[in-house]
């Protein structure tokens, strides 16, 4: 099951300067309850963006064209290689974590959104999340 897990602001916004737009104590904490012991697939920029590396307790997938080595993480250059490589190692849980390119090459694929609505609007929003205002909802 493929999941995506976002924290929106009330015009999309997911963040600034390569961070979050706020730390919200319940987000984060609900955030962790959810990806623990899952796997948690996210870019480059969003993995450079966390405050622990790699997250612990889940196996960390970094998706990017980058030939690089990152350690205690599973590095793939394209979401063809993403996709079979869960299947391949029979992955249950999927969560798809930022930033806006990987959500947007996930959004065909996702079974879940699990979207945290801040309502508020914030200054300097440099990313923002895909527009889903086409997809179907079951």
């Amino acid at each position: 099951m493929i999941n995506i897990i976002v924290a929106v602001d009330n015009n999309m916004g997911i963040g600034r300067d390569n961070e979050l737009l706020a730390h919200i104590s319940p987000d984060l904490k609900y955030f962790k309850k959810r990806t623990k012991g899952n796997t948690v697939i996210m870019g480059y920029n969003t993995y450079l963006s966390l405050p622990i590396k790699p997250l612990p307790d889940r196996k960390n997938i970094i998706l990017t064209s980058k030939d690089i080595n990152i350690p205690k993480c599973t590095v793939i250059n394209n979401i063809d290689q993403v996709l079979n490589y869960c299947r391949e190692n029979e992955e249950r849980e999927i969560f798809i974590i930022g930033g806006a390119s990987i959500y947007k090459q996930f959004l065909e694929y996702a079974n879940r959104l699990y979207i945290t609505h801040i309502f508020e609007e914030f200054e300097g929003v440099d990313v923002y999340f895909p527009d889903t205002s086409d997809w179907k909802l079951i």
